[in-house]
């Protein structure tokens, strides 16, 4: 075999083994396994019973009337807060109320939330707020607030509502009987929005 020959079969020799060897580095055992993750975020619903809390007419000075309802947690979350959004329309029947806002003679005397109420400390009812309605546009109180300092929190109920729980709630509104001539609001009416707003607690590690 001449010498060109060999080292033509040597250098195919050789280029086959490497091919072999590269080859090779591609034949190895492996597994896998598929981790399926998913992020599902909760839920803020509240409902309050009933959805109209006062429909009343023929008011005079002087009136008052009370009524109750129920804040609801229908989500998945708990509440740390409930804001207190209020917005009123007045309805001038004969056009002379002028700068006189029937709004400042509508007056919530008390809203109790009386799931809160202490059953220990003075003074035991809770009142969020009181003020007239015009007062209240400027304010927005948490409806679900603890306001009373309890002892070491023993047997009082913290703010905010837990999931499926409720609070009981009480309002007195009444029309001021301020001793004047308030002729001007005869006939009129006023529409009171209230929008109760809740609110999530901080975040946590999970």
């Amino acid at each position: 075999m001449s010498l060109k020959k060999k080292l033509g079969m040597g250098l195919a020799s050789a280029a086959l083994g490497i091919a072999l060897i590269g080859g090779g580095t591609y034949a190895y055992f492996s597994d896998t396994e598929v981790s399926a993750n998913s992020f599902t975020a909760g839920t803020l619903d509240l409902s309050v019973n009933p959805s109209t809390i006062i429909d009343v007419d023929n008011l005079k000075p002087g009136d008052w009337m009370s009524r109750s309802f129920e804040l609801v947690n229908d989500g998945s979350l708990d509440i740390s807060a409930v804001d207190l959004h209020t917005d009123y329309t007045v309805i001038d029947a004969n056009g002379d109320n002028g700068s006189e806002d029937f709004g400042e003679h509508i007056r919530v005397n008390f809203l109790k939330n009386l799931d809160k109420d202490s059953l220990f400390q003075y003074p035991h009812e809770n009142v969020i707020t009181s003020a007239t309605l015009a007062e209240l546009q400027g304010e927005v109180p948490d409806a679900v607030e603890n306001k009373i300092w309890a002892f070491l929190g023993w047997g009082d109920e913290a703010s905010g509502i837990e999931v499926g729980e409720s609070d009981d709630l009480i309002v007195q509104f009444e029309f001021v009987d301020n001793g004047q001539d308030q002729n001007v609001f005869q006939g009129d009416s006023l529409e009171l929005e209230w929008t109760f707003e809740a609110q999530q607690t901080e975040g946590e590690s999970r």
